[in-house]
Order: C-alpha cells, then structure tokens, then sequence
C-alpha cells in the first residue's frame, strides 16, 4: 500500500536522524563525561611563572607602537603554582564579598577582578541539598574563569594596574543591589585609578573606572574589558549545542566559535564594531555587554597556552581616550554573569537595547519555532505550575493546529482503504510489469481524488516540532531540574529507571557497557511511548509485502530504544503524541466511512504468534 510505504520512508528517516543522534552525540557527550571525571581526579601541574616581558597580565602593557592600540591581557597571568581547591585559592588574596539574593562570592583586591561567583537558586543537582553551581573561580584555582577591566597604555613607560595590582577598598561593606563598592589604586607617578562595581537584582554587573592624572601632562589610555578561561572546559558535548565563544559584533553578525578554534588559529580579531561577547555553557554564561552606542576599537577571542596549561579569552578595546592634566578619564564595562534565563536574557536585550543577545542562548536551526515554543510552553506553565503538563498541553494545541491537514490526510488514507481490493487486481493483474502497474496506480488515485502521499505528512509535520522541542528542554535552564510527577524529577534528563536494572533491583549499571552501553538504558516511560506507538501503527492494516510488515512490527522496538537516553520530557510528548494521533486517525477515517481495523490488527498478531508457536 502506498501509504504505508510512505509512513515507511517517514519513520525509516526519523530513525536514521535519531541514529546518528546515538552515534555523534550520545556517545560523545558519554566519553567526554568519562574524560572530564578522570581529569578532575588527577591532580594538575603547575604551570611556569610568567616571564617578564614575554607573557603579559591582563590589563598590563603590550609593547606598541605611540597611539597603537594594545591588545588587553596577551595572555592570562599565570600563577606560580595551583591552589590545592578553589577555597584555597579563594583565601589567598583579600576580597569584598558579593551577597544579593540571586549570588554569592566575591571581587579579588588583586587584579580588582570579579573571579568568584556562584548561583544560589541553581544547585548541582536535583537534590536540594547539593552545592550551588559555581560559575566564576579565581587564578589559582583549578579552572579558573573571571572577568577583568581596566585601562592599557599607548606607551610602555605609563604604569597602570594590572592582574597582580592589589587595590585598597574605599571604606567597607559588601557589593549588594543598591550599593556599589569602590576600589582605589595610586601609581605613585601622579596617575590615581578608581574602579567602582555595582550589581543588579539578576545578573548583570556594572563597573565604572576613573583615572585622575595629577601629572603635568597629558596620558593617552585604552579602556579594556575581558573574561578569561584557564584549561579547557567542561561541555556537555553535542554538536547541536554551542559551548564556548559568543558574541555578536555589528555587521559581523552572530559569531559562534569553539575551543578548538582557538586552539588552532589563535586569534579571531573584529575591528571597528559594536555588539558584544563572551563565552557560553549549556546553561551559563558569562558576557560582556558594553553600550550599544560605543564603538569597540577591537573585539577578539583568542587562545593560547601558559605552560601546558590552555588558556581563552574574550575582550575587547575601546578608542583611546587623551587625559588633560588635572583631568579625569572614565570608563563604563558589564558583565553579565549568570544563568542563561529566558525572561532576564530578553529583558536585558531591550533595556540595554543589545542587539541579538537572546542568542546567548542555543535556540538552533528552528530559531523561529523553538523560541515561540518555549515562550508558550513557560507561558502554560505559569498557569498551571508544571512543565510537563504545560507539555502535553502545548502538544494538544499543535494538534488542533494541524487537525485540518492532518483530517485530509487521514481521509485519503480512508479512500486508499476503501479502493485497496481494487489496488489488489491491479497488483494482481499487472504484477509482471511494474511500470503499467505504477501507470494504472496512478490512474486509480486520480479517479477517485486519492493523494498518495497524504499517508505521511502527518508524521513529517512532527519532525520540526519534535526537534524543537528537543531544543526546548535540552537548552533552556528553565527545564533543568523541572519535574514532572512521580520518579521524573528532571525533565531534560533522560527517565531515570532502567528495564536492564529491574527498575533498580539490580545494582549494577549497563550503560557504562562500551559502545552498546548507550542502548542499554530502557526506562518507563520508553516503554510507554514504544507500547502507544505500536498501537498506532497497528490502527492501519498489515501490509500485504512481507518487508513492508517485518518494518512496521520492528520500528516500535527500534524506537523505543532509540528514545529511551532522550530527555524524559520528550518522551513523554512523543508518547501523548501517539496517544492523540490514535485518537485522531480513528475518529476522521470513522467520519470517513472507514473500518477501524485495530482491535482486529492487534487480535490478529497475537493470534498469528501462537498459531506459529
């Protein structure tokens, strides 16, 4: 039947991408997972102190040419040796504390940097109790990633602050909404620098710096800005998920590069522009957000090596600014430091009027279905305060979108079924000449106003939605760690009971099994939309070519296992999917005057396997 080849070729399509699915990032992200932890295990060397002159600390001066722009922080300072734990390295130099609701940690006086943070409302895991996530750490530490601000000379001889300057806090307190903290530094050469931090009640940190020169004469300076990363971090590992460099600069439009990138071509420099940049976790992010209107004299990301430790970094220049004497320079940086939320990213996009900063987040491919998705989906849930149901409900409002394409496709699977003994002679009679065959197919169909390849826009219409959701739950924070009831505590994880395990009777673990060990995890709700998806295929009649019948009785099974390492969430639409397109197909082709063949289908199977056993 021609419908049933078409769903054919749909579903053997689908299994292909979910396939390449397993092999280029299910098995990645587990081998690179198995790398990290025993990387973490080991204990890292220390890398070589920093050579004068040969290897600059951020904010200190480059040799350039007068009137040159320098390039900030060359290289990340290197520290002689590696803190035991970031607690150490946290302890080694004095700091004002950072407490607002959302964060937590500090600004080191050394370097004047904002290089430890973490984020009280998101914990490492779904218990409660589990550590916050820590998003900035400190050199020293043992994967140091901070921000830095400052100014960089025009001449060598000018001596500015630089990562291993120690500045002196004016006054006390800590930095909190609503009050900022001020850091002072004297060059002793009549050049007096005041760096004051202040935060929002989210994520976004403001830092304004001052120079007075005190000199007799006029000191040209480059205000700077940048985020650096020591050793190369931890990522989930799936290709369709962007992990590292970011930004959006001006007519360059969206940049995304990688690590590796770096690593190999060092350098990636955009001058002239406005926009900005920073580097982005699955979930996380760290950013620099100058004003719209300033005009970057050059944007970068670079890499690069301090002993056999990697190094990247984001940043960016500003025109130089010529200080009169008796005069004060100044110079406005922010850094958004925090979790890639939804509703915070786009607001700062329109107060801040940053051009594309939603695309911090990974929407992918689908931009214009994935976002509108989840706005609607987050939407739903705010109503009714969980995002699995918002879920299904979002799943049955796509269906009532689509019922009026999928009613005509549904009822020209009725007319194929009503002339399917016709269809049969036709076989019969011309089934030593295909093409006459085919020729004879086509005038039947024509006839009687027969679509033939009605049969599998229903499943090809989910293909975009279904991958769009896929982005939903797998990229947006919001999903992480939102359960759904019973034993799904994390929908954008994968269901966490195991038919392999008997639903943990069994301690031991088969997914760490290589190669195989992605496949061996089947959990509940796998079987569930396995189980739906066989009936809904049983809801059309057994195909009269035996291939055609062994695929249809297989490609559940197949799916099943190839769903079941998908995120919970997903599963769950696929499997309520089902559900209502069972319940769809059989009340239009009953509306249609055709039989609805399931209870027999299923009868049929079971009672052909035991006329065969």
């Amino acid at each position: 039947m021609t419908d049933n080849k078409n769903t054919i070729i749909a579903i053997v399509l689908s299994a292909l991408v979910l396939i390449a699915w397993q092999y280029f990032y299910a098995v990645p992200q587990a081998e690179k997972q198995k790398a990290a932890l025993q990387a973490q295990q080991q204990s890292q060397p220390a890398p070589a102190p920093a050579q004068p002159g040969v290897t600059p600390a951020p904010g200190a001066a480059a040799p350039t040419t007068p009137g040159a722009p320098p390039v900030p922080g060359a290289q990340p300072a290197a520290p002689a040796t590696i803190a035991a734990n970031r607690a150490a390295a946290i302890a080694a130099n004095p700091r004002v504390a950072i407490a607002t609701a959302d964060l937590q940690g500090s600004i080191s006086l050394k370097g004047g940097r904002i290089d430890d943070l973490a984020l009280l409302k998101f914990r490492e895991t779904v218990d409660p109790k589990s550590p916050p996530v820590i998003l900035l750490s400190p050199s020293g530490a043992p994967e140091p990633f901070y921000a830095e601000f400052g100014w960089s000379p025009s001449t060598p001889d000018i001596k500015v602050p630089d990562g291993n300057t120690v500045w002196t806090q004016a006054g006390s307190g800590k930095l909190d909404v609503g009050t900022p903290v001020t850091l002072t530094y004297d060059n002793g050469a009549g050049l007096e620098f005041r760096r004051t931090f202040s935060v929002d009640n989210k994520y976004l940190f403001t830092a304004k710096d001052e120079v007075i020169n005190k000199t007799d004469k006029p000191v040209t300076l480059f205000p700077y800005a940048l985020i650096s990363r020591h050793n190369t971090p931890h990522t989930a590992g799936f290709y369709i998920l962007h992990e590292g460099p970011v930004g959006v600069l001006g007519d360059n439009g969206l940049i995304e590069k990688s690590y590796k990138d770096l690593e190999e071509k060092k350098e990636f420099s955009y001058a002239g522009t406005k926009g900005w940049l920073g580097f982005t976790d699955k979930y996380f992010a760290a950013a620099l957000v100058p004003d719209p209107s300033t005009n970057l004299l050059k944007a970068r990301f670079s890499g690069g090596m301090l002993g056999n430790i990697k190094t990247y970094q984001s940043d960016y220049v500003l025109d130089a600014q010529t200080i009169a004497p008796g005069a004060t320079g100044t110079a406005q940086a922010r850094l958004f430091a925090g979790a890639k939320e939804v509703r915070v990213v786009n607001a700062y996009e329109e107060s801040l009027k940053l051009d594309r900063f939603d695309r911090l987040i990974d929407w992918g491919w689908f931009y214009f279905i994935t976002k509108p998705l989840f706005l609607v989906i987050d939407w739903l849930f705010h109503l009714v305060g969980n995002f699995g149901v918002a879920i299904l409900i979002v799943t049955l409002l796509i269906k009532g979108i689509f019922f009026p394409l999928a009613s005509k496709s549904y009822a020209s699977m009725a007319k194929m079924k009503a002339v399917q003994p016709q269809m049969t002679q036709l076989r019969e009679r011309y089934k030593d000449d295909k093409a006459k065959q085919q020729q004879e197919l086509m005038e039947l169909y024509k006839k009687e106003k027969i679509n033939p390849l009605a049969g599998c826009l229903p499943i090809l219409i989910q293909i975009p939605v279904f991958f769009s959701l896929y982005k939903v739950l797998f990229v947006t924070i919001e999903m992480r760690h939102a359960p759904f009831f019973g034993w799904i505590k994390d929908l954008s994880a994968p269901d966490p009971t195991n038919l392999f395990t008997l639903f943990g009777l069994i301690p031991y673990d088969p997914t760490h099994i290589p190669v195989l060990g992605p496949f061996l995890h089947l959990g509940i709700w796998a079987i569930i939309m396995g189980i739906t998806m066989w009936v809904q295929m049983k809801l059309n009649p057994t195909p009269p070519d035996p291939t055609q019948a062994m695929i249809f009785n297989w490609m559940p099974l197949i799916f099943t296992f190839m769903l079941a390492s998908f995120p919970a969430g997903l599963v769950i639409y696929w499997a309520w999917n089902n559900t209502l397109s069972v319940a769809q197909q059989a009340y239009i082709m009953k509306k249609n005057g055709a039989k609805i063949e399931l209870f027999d289908n299923i009868k049929g199977t079971f009672a052909k396997k035991k006329k065969e056993a």
